[in-house]
């Protein structure tokens, strides 16, 4: 009796816990830093935070270790417990609001996406907890343990300047755009019909396949070869970029810092518009459609360049790049649309 009435008071304790984690949690991911007017040192934030991440994990450690074998803790020992890992949480998000905007919107979202992440790993432990068999150890909780501590290194090892955040967001980019071309590449390297490994095992042997539309012809690879390169002069603008960044990039000028912010945010945009246009250029090709999606990137990488143009991170020997890859743009599209308009 007095087991059972000790269960249902720690559940009380732990159902507390996980509501007031969720909705820090929610309040982290919505809310926005502590603009300060004096000067924010950088170096002793990532001190603080490193030592509130170590705080929840040791924390979280100590509440799977509670509850994963007998004696179950007594009602005292879990609300000590609960306020414990509480403490730690609520102070992770105070110490992740100190870092301002002004340090650079790349970063900040960084580390709120990283701070979220370590929220949530808590609290999904929390739910384990409370709905696994009390007493015992499952293999739920031990994956949720090993998330929160997953989380946790992941957020003591951020990037830690608004320049190392941006070539984090450029990196992405570019693995996504390569990962485009070599599919490209991958299926014009097959001379027979490129969802022949979807397509054949629905195919009756009696019944060749006669359906064109599932193969490119000679106008379709054509056309294929300046988009090709649209998309190769947006993976060299990712490459040449991070390069730049790294170089040039800095972080002690306020308005530096926000011009490394609009390059991130705006290379953002070149990962999709290469997938849009690789997408469309699968059998049975709508020229309209590559047309349109060449168009775009055109456009997109024209904008790119020209806010690289005119940034900090852009010297004299970045200028010869800047302006060779815009004239590869503008070739490659006037290529590309004249071979789709031909014979049309």
């Amino acid at each position: 009796m007095s087991a059972n009435t000790s269960g249902g008071n720690v559940c009380v304790s732990l159902r507390n816990l996980l509501n007031s984690i969720q909705c820090i949690r929610d309040r982290v991911r919505d809310g926005e830093s502590n603009e300060t007017d004096g000067a924010f040192n950088l170096s002793n934030f990532w001190e603080t935070l490193n030592q509130a991440v170590s705080a929840v994990s040791q924390e979280a450690t100590k509440l799977s270790l509670a509850f994963s074998k007998p004696p179950l803790p007594s009602q005292q020992d879990g609300e000590k417990l609960a306020e414990s890992i509480l403490k730690s949480v609520l102070t992770l998000s105070t110490v992740y609001y100190w870092l301002p905007k002004s340090q650079g919107v790349s970063l900040r979202r960084q580390v709120r996406d990283a701070t979220v992440s370590v929220l949530e790993g808590v609290a999904q432990l929390v739910e384990v907890i409370l709905s696994s068999p009390l007493q015992s150890l499952t293999q739920e909780q031990l994956t949720s343990t090993g998330g929160v501590w997953s989380a946790c290194d992941q957020l003591a090892h951020l990037p830690q300047d608004n320049k190392a955040a941006v070539l984090v967001v450029l990196s992405a980019q570019s693995g996504v755009v390569k990962d485009a071309i070599e599919e490209i590449e991958q299926a014009l390297s097959e001379v027979q019909d490129p969802f022949s490994d979807v397509l054949d095992d629905d195919q009756e042997e009696d019944e060749p396949r006669g359906n064109r539309d599932m193969y490119w012809s000679e106008k379709d690879r054509r056309v294929i070869g300046p988009c090709q390169g649209l998309m190769k002069a947006s993976a060299a603008c990712l490459r040449k970029l991070m390069s730049a960044v790294r170089i040039n990039g800095d972080v002690g000028v306020a308005q530096n810092v926000a011009q490394l912010d609009d390059l991130a945010d705006i290379t953002k945009e070149i990962s999709p518009g290469v997938d849009d246009l690789a997408l469309c250029l699968y059998p049975p090709m709508d020229y309209s459609g590559v047309e349109n999606n060449v168009s775009k990137l055109a456009v997109l990488l024209k904008k790119v360049l020209e806010i690289i143009r005119s940034s900090h991170v852009c010297g004299e020997s970045e200028l010869t790049w800047v302006q060779f890859l815009d004239g590869a743009v503008d070739h490659n599209l006037q290529k590309a649309t004249d071979l789709i308009q031909q014979d049309s």
